[in-house]
């Protein structure tokens, strides 16, 4: 092994223990959001924070990109097809929720893609799945007894039975309207 000259400074000492994954990827993460006009890496990172969940599930954001000698930027947000027109519309709801990130109008216009930012055979959008609706309710006891009384007549008792829970499901329903 070769002795040490003083010019050599030796190797930073790491940290004892573990170290976060945020503190190790900050440095990369910025330089590949500065790369891409995010000046804030705090909007790639925290989109569903920022945008809320209706806005988070359907989109993300590309890139930021600034006009020559004009104040205020253009984002670019990746949306599926269907959801583009949707997103048009809430355009000033969304802009005013990412400008509070930056505390002042940073960016002025938002343009929506409706494709892949590689092209169509490298990468395809990928948003979460669609929220499952919730289980229906139980009809309350008072509509299966209701219903029960108008099927009270037919003879097949797994009939008898799909009727009743038909009827039960329909009056619940009539009952909220």
């Amino acid at each position: 092994m070769k002795p040490r000259q003083d010019s050599q400074k030796p190797a930073p000492r790491r940290k004892r223990g573990f170290e976060r994954t945020s503190g190790l990827l900050a440095q990369r993460i910025r330089k590949a959001s500065e790369s891409r006009g995010f000046s804030e890496t705090r909007l790639l990172t925290h989109w569903a924070e920022i945008v809320g969940a209706e806005f988070s599930e359907i989109s993300r954001p590309l890139s930021v990109s600034y006009a020559k000698g004009g104040f205020g930027a253009t984002l670019t947000v990746l949306t599926t097809g269907a959801q583009g027109p949707m997103l048009q519309m809430q355009e000033p709801r969304l802009r005013e929720k990412i400008n509070a990130v930056y505390g002042y109008n940073a960016i002025a216009r938002i343009r929506f893609t409706q494709t892949a930012p590689t092209g169509f055979a490298d990468g395809q959008a990928e948003f979460r799945p669609a929220r499952k609706p919730p289980a229906p309710k139980q009809p309350d006891a008072a509509c299966r007894e209701q219903a029960a009384e108008l099927a009270a007549n037919v003879a097949d008792d797994g009939l008898r039975r799909a009727l009743e829970a038909l009827g039960a499901d329909v009056l619940q329903k009539s009952k909220k309207t």
